[in-house]
């Protein structure tokens, strides 16, 4: 499903270029740390993506839940209950991880 919410988030630069970044993955797909930072022009800066990922505001409504390690594995998940709240909403979406 694809739906249009105007957000009005508070973040630096860089926090708003991730987030806006991860808005754009749809859902049912998954991207990287690593593919984010490529995707913002900063492909040196997987682990600044990560901190910022932590950050999201609106973890739901920008799904960082569908960024994985670049392995294909689960990292930490600030919204809900954690980890246990993104294998949750991936599964809803039907991704598979590992």
């Amino acid at each position: 499903p694809k739906f249009s919410l105007p957000l009005k988030v508070s973040g630096t630069p860089f926090q708003l270029a991730v987030w806006k970044a991860i808005a754009k993955v749809p859902f049912g797909k998954t991207v990287s740390y690593g593919e984010i930072a490529k995707a913002i022009g900063r492909p040196q800066a997987s682990r600044a993506v990560g901190a910022a990922v932590g950050g999201n505001p609106t973890p739901l409504l920008v799904g960082c839940h569908r960024v994985l390690g670049s392995n294909g594995s689960l990292t930490g998940y600030s919204g809900g209950q954690g980890i246990k709240t993104k294998k949750l909403l991936l599964d809803h979406e039907g991704i598979e991880y590992e």
